[in-house]
């Protein structure tokens, strides 16, 4: 569980810089499958984090609108 913890933080810092990430940008960084990334944006969901996805070629997830998120100055370890 610590890993997952430590990996939804992960993205969640880059879910919110202003751009779109491509499941496979995302798993790339986290190191991960793509089908972790996609388990992990519906973890974020449930907990309430507005993630969109678009689909298609040019399509990836982003932060939605009215994300209050706090400034992640922790690392990973610290956070969790």
């Amino acid at each position: 569980m610590l890993d997952t913890s430590a990996r939804l933080l992960r993205l969640l810092s880059h879910l919110q810089t202003p751009r779109e990430w491509t499941g496979a940008e995302l798993a790339e960084r986290l190191a991960v499958s793509g089908r972790t990334v996609r388990a992990d944006v519906q973890r974020l969901r449930n907990l309430g984090y507005p993630v969109l996805a678009t689909r298609g070629s040019a399509g990836g997830y982003r932060l939605g609108a009215g994300a209050v998120l706090p400034p992640l100055l922790l690392d990973d370890e610290e956070a969790v």
